[in-house]
């Protein structure tokens, strides 16, 4: 299970990338555990003020729809 839905949250944020790559952003995944997905943004999205929203009303949830046990998206600051 813990697999399958890693095949599909990278499938979902590869989907997300081509509107996040248009504002001069990007995304990198970095892992899935205990049903949270930690993601790393680049470019323009990791500067924006409109990153929380980013992160929330789009990226969560979009991922929500296919995998209702999430409990959330968190930005890495590496």
């Amino acid at each position: 299970m813990e697999t399958e839905n890693k095949m599909k949250i990278i499938e979902i944020l590869n989907q997300l990338r081509p509107y996040l790559n248009s504002e001069g952003g990007d995304l990198e995944f970095i892992k899935y555990e205990d049903d949270y997905v930690f993601i790393k943004l680049y470019g323009a999205c990791a500067t924006c003020g409109f990153q929380d929203y980013t992160i929330k009303d789009n990226i969560y949830a979009s991922l929500k729809e296919e995998i209702p046990s999430l409990k959330g998206v968190i930005n890495v600051e590496l």
